[in-house]
């Protein structure tokens, strides 16, 4: 069997696992971008070896590597004088992936705050913890964005 990377078959099986239930993604499309994370030196990999090394149909390859593009978790580029696409893990999406948490939790706290405008209950236990969850949602956001800016 061809393979332009190495890769441990037990950190590849725990990766599969891990990244199929972070991103809610298929098996193969799972096992695809596990399959990347191995590619330390960014050689790239084809289309053709995802068909040999994952013993998986053209089709089924195919399919999953699109949902892996739109998810913008991998990327693809063409080398000079070559027809064929390599793919990789996209670098960006880990910062992707934490500005929609940031996004996630501002619109959290925007509704919290259109709930308490709407509720005048003057429950304090209520209010001291709802309070004190929006003060960690709000540590996290600005944990979050100077962390970012670091990336």
């Amino acid at each position: 069997m061809h393979k332009s990377i190495e890769i441990d078959e037990k950190i590849f099986q725990d990766a599969v696992k891990f990244y199929g239930t972070i991103f809610n993604l298929p098996p193969l499309a799972s096992k695809i971008y596990a399959y990347l994370l191995f590619d330390y030196e960014k050689v790239g990999i084809t289309f053709d070896e995802f068909v040999e090394v994952l013993s998986a149909s053209k089709s089924s390859v195919s399919t999953s590597i699109s949902l892996l593009l739109n998810a913008e978790l991998i990327v693809d580029h063409n080398k000079m004088d070559e027809r064929k696409r390599y793919f990789f893990i996209n670098d960006e999406y880990k910062k992707i992936r934490f500005e929609k948490i940031v996004q996630k939790m501002q619109a959290e706290l925007k509704l919290l705050d259109d709930l308490d405008q709407f509720k005048k209950n003057h429950d304090d236990v209520y209010n001291e913890r709802m309070e004190a969850y929006k003060v960690l949602l709000n540590k996290n956001i600005i944990n979050i964005q100077e962390s970012l800016n670091k990336l």
